[in-house]
Protein backbone atom coordinates (compact mmCIF):
# COMPACT_ATOMS: atom_id res chain seq x y z
CA UNK A 1 0.00 0.00 0.00
CA UNK A 2 1.04 3.46 -0.43
CA UNK A 3 0.86 6.66 1.49
CA UNK A 4 -0.04 9.67 -0.56
CA UNK A 5 0.26 13.46 -0.06
CA UNK A 6 -0.49 16.62 -2.27
CA UNK A 7 1.74 19.77 -2.58
CA UNK A 8 0.61 22.59 -4.32
CA UNK A 9 3.81 24.38 -5.01
CA UNK A 10 4.42 27.80 -3.80
CA UNK A 11 6.04 30.78 -5.66
CA UNK A 12 8.68 30.72 -3.04
CA UNK A 13 9.73 27.26 -3.85
CA UNK A 14 10.53 28.21 -7.62
CA UNK A 15 14.03 29.89 -8.40
CA UNK A 16 15.01 32.68 -10.67
CA UNK A 17 14.54 30.35 -13.91
CA UNK A 18 10.66 30.12 -12.90
CA UNK A 19 10.93 25.92 -11.67
CA UNK A 20 10.85 24.26 -8.58
CA UNK A 21 14.17 24.93 -6.69
CA UNK A 22 16.16 21.90 -6.23
CA UNK A 23 15.91 22.09 -2.16
CA UNK A 24 12.53 22.56 -2.48
CA UNK A 25 12.08 18.75 -3.24
CA UNK A 26 13.93 17.88 0.17
CA UNK A 27 10.90 19.56 1.62
CA UNK A 28 8.55 17.54 0.18
CA UNK A 29 10.30 14.36 0.36
CA UNK A 30 10.17 15.66 4.52
CA UNK A 31 6.24 16.45 4.60
CA UNK A 32 5.51 13.03 2.84
CA UNK A 33 7.43 11.09 5.58
CA UNK A 34 6.22 13.33 8.37
CA UNK A 35 2.69 12.27 6.96
CA UNK A 36 3.56 8.90 6.68
CA UNK A 37 4.64 8.89 10.86
CA UNK A 38 1.77 10.97 11.81
CA UNK A 39 -0.32 7.89 9.87
CA UNK A 40 2.11 5.32 11.11
CA UNK A 41 2.87 6.47 14.65
CA UNK A 42 5.70 5.29 15.01
CA UNK A 43 7.31 7.51 17.63
CA UNK A 44 7.35 8.66 21.44
CA UNK A 45 8.98 11.33 23.39
CA UNK A 46 12.00 8.71 24.11
CA UNK A 47 12.01 6.77 21.08
CA UNK A 48 11.51 7.51 17.59
CA UNK A 49 12.76 7.30 14.09
CA UNK A 50 16.00 9.23 12.67
CA UNK A 51 16.55 10.09 9.24
CA UNK A 52 19.98 8.66 8.34
CA UNK A 53 20.33 9.28 4.53
CA UNK A 54 18.14 11.39 1.61
CA UNK A 55 18.28 11.00 -1.94
CA UNK A 56 16.37 12.72 -4.81
CA UNK A 57 16.45 12.19 -8.48
CA UNK A 58 15.13 14.51 -10.37
CA UNK A 59 13.39 13.44 -13.53
CA UNK A 60 11.17 16.77 -14.63
CA UNK A 61 11.15 20.43 -13.69
CA UNK A 62 7.67 21.34 -11.80
CA UNK A 63 6.64 25.09 -11.86
CA UNK A 64 4.58 27.49 -9.48
CA UNK A 65 1.28 26.19 -8.93
CA UNK A 66 1.00 22.66 -10.00
CA UNK A 67 -0.41 20.05 -7.95
CA UNK A 68 2.04 17.47 -7.04
CA UNK A 69 1.33 14.08 -5.45
CA UNK A 70 3.82 12.50 -3.46
CA UNK A 71 3.49 8.27 -3.14
CA UNK A 72 5.69 6.97 -0.08
CA UNK A 73 6.23 3.25 0.23
CA UNK A 74 8.52 1.43 2.82
CA UNK A 75 10.54 -0.79 0.32
CA UNK A 76 13.18 -2.74 2.80
CA UNK A 77 12.38 -3.49 6.80
CA UNK A 78 15.51 -4.07 8.60
CA UNK A 79 16.26 -4.99 12.23
CA UNK A 80 16.73 -1.46 13.26
CA UNK A 81 15.80 0.68 9.96
CA UNK A 82 13.97 1.06 6.94
CA UNK A 83 14.14 2.28 3.84
CA UNK A 84 11.55 4.48 1.69
CA UNK A 85 10.92 5.01 -1.45
CA UNK A 86 9.01 8.08 -2.92
CA UNK A 87 7.21 9.48 -5.94
CA UNK A 88 6.76 13.01 -6.51
CA UNK A 89 3.82 13.07 -10.08
CA UNK A 90 2.69 15.87 -11.76
CA UNK A 91 -1.01 15.30 -10.37
CA UNK A 92 -3.04 16.11 -13.33
CA UNK A 93 -1.12 13.86 -15.75
CA UNK A 94 0.60 11.38 -13.50
CA UNK A 95 3.95 12.38 -14.85
CA UNK A 96 6.89 11.81 -13.00
CA UNK A 97 8.97 15.11 -11.43
CA UNK A 98 11.45 12.97 -9.27
CA UNK A 99 11.68 9.96 -7.30
CA UNK A 100 13.45 9.91 -3.68
CA UNK A 101 14.72 7.48 -1.25
CA UNK A 102 15.01 7.51 2.62
CA UNK A 103 16.69 5.61 5.26
CA UNK A 104 15.21 5.97 8.88
CA UNK A 105 16.11 4.58 12.05
CA UNK A 106 14.51 3.65 15.09
CA UNK A 107 16.47 5.77 17.76
CA UNK A 108 16.56 5.63 21.22
CA UNK A 109 17.08 9.71 22.66
CA UNK A 110 18.24 8.65 25.83
CA UNK A 111 20.87 6.18 25.54
CA UNK A 112 21.53 8.09 21.83
CA UNK A 113 21.92 4.88 19.89
CA UNK A 114 19.47 3.04 17.91
CA UNK A 115 17.89 0.02 18.89
CA UNK A 116 15.65 -2.78 17.06
CA UNK A 117 12.22 -1.61 15.96
CA UNK A 118 9.31 -2.59 17.82
CA UNK A 119 7.28 -5.13 16.80
CA UNK A 120 4.06 -3.48 17.21
CA UNK A 121 5.82 -1.04 14.91
CA UNK A 122 7.49 -3.04 12.43
CA UNK A 123 3.54 -4.29 12.17
CA UNK A 124 2.35 -0.63 11.10
CA UNK A 125 5.53 -0.52 8.81
CA UNK A 126 4.41 -3.82 7.08
CA UNK A 127 1.24 -2.16 5.45
CA UNK A 128 2.89 0.36 3.17
CA UNK A 129 5.53 -2.30 2.30
CA UNK A 130 5.84 -2.73 -1.52
CA UNK A 131 5.17 -6.01 -3.13
CA UNK A 132 7.93 -5.72 -4.73
CA UNK A 133 10.88 -6.28 -1.74
CA UNK A 134 10.25 -8.44 1.21
CA UNK A 135 11.08 -7.94 5.44
CA UNK A 136 14.53 -8.69 5.98
CA UNK A 137 14.83 -10.16 9.91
Amino acid sequence: MKHTIEVKVRFSETDLLGHVNNSSYFVYLEEARVEFFKKTKPYSKEKSFVVASVKCDFIRQAYFDQILSINTEVVKIGNKSFELNHEILEKETGTCIAKGQSAVVYFNFEKQKSEPIPVEMRHQLEEYLSTKTQTIQ
